[in-house]
């Protein structure tokens, strides 16, 4: 009931402030399971699918959205809460193994489940290339996936920055991929080409500018620098 509210409110006051067009909405199955995989330049992304796709949409969010104290925490979950936000403790390893579970979970209650294959945000506005928890998803659960491309989302909240600004932005949902031809889960080379389908049509859409690598954020330490040094970066 909470989802439908905030959709009910919200959605007609996003339109205004983000002049925001909206692009084969029929392409997003009414009813079942399906993935709406996205390519991911601004934090505000999630709050634009949840509130334009023409059904509700849940999403993963980092669980400090949802566990801070005090009255500013209490805002940040029912905000979250009521936009479909899932939390899940975010990495790698264990971490984003559990995500992934927490997904195919929604995918097998029926839901429709919106992730970003690049992982992280795009700093500099190209697209990367996709991790393969999208095509594991998919293969796994069996479902569609529904290609997404933002345009302007970068100009409503830049990298960086906290604060909301009126800019217009595009949405645009492609016609559903079936990846099951690609083989099964269990296949590396199936998830990859999966992916790289799935990327080939956000491209598509976003008109964005291909980066040849994997999207990770700037290291936080010299730990982490080390780790990426020895082992490579995740490229789940």
């Amino acid at each position: 009931m909470l989802k439908q509210v905030s959709r009910f409110v919200l959605t007609p006051l996003a339109r205004g402030l983000f002049r925001a067009k909206i692009v084969g909405r029929k392409n997003v199955p009414r009813e079942g399971a399906v993935i709406l995989a996205s390519n991911h330049l601004s934090f505000i992304d999630s709050v634009i699918i949840t509130l334009f796709a023409p059904r509700s949409v849940s999403f993963l969010a980092k669980e400090s959205y949802f566990t801070t104290p005090g009255v500013k925490g209490t805002l940040s979950r029912l905000f979250f809460t009521s936009i479909g936000a899932i939390p899940v403790s975010r990495g790698v390893g264990q971490a984003a193994q559990n995500a992934l579970d927490s997904g195919l979970s929604l995918l097998h209650e029926g839901e429709a489940f919106a992730v970003y294959p690049e992982g992280t945000r795009s700093r500099d506005g190209k697209l990367y290339r996709g991790k393969t928890g999208v095509a594991w998803l998919a293969l796994n659960a069996g479902v569609p996936v529904v290609p997404v491309g933002l345009k302007g989302t970068d100009k409503v909240q830049p990298v960086g920055t906290s604060g909301i600004r009126p800019a217009k932005v595009t949405i645009e949902f492609g016609e559903p991929l079936d990846l099951s031809r690609h083989g099964s889960a269990d296949s590396g080379r199936a998830r990859r080409h999966a992916t790289d389908d799935v990327m080939d049509a956000i491209a598509a859409l976003s008109g964005q500018e291909r980066a040849e690598g994997f999207n990770e954020p700037p290291a936080k330490n010299l730990v982490e620098r080390v780790r990426r040094g020895l082992f490579g970066r995740n490229r789940l």
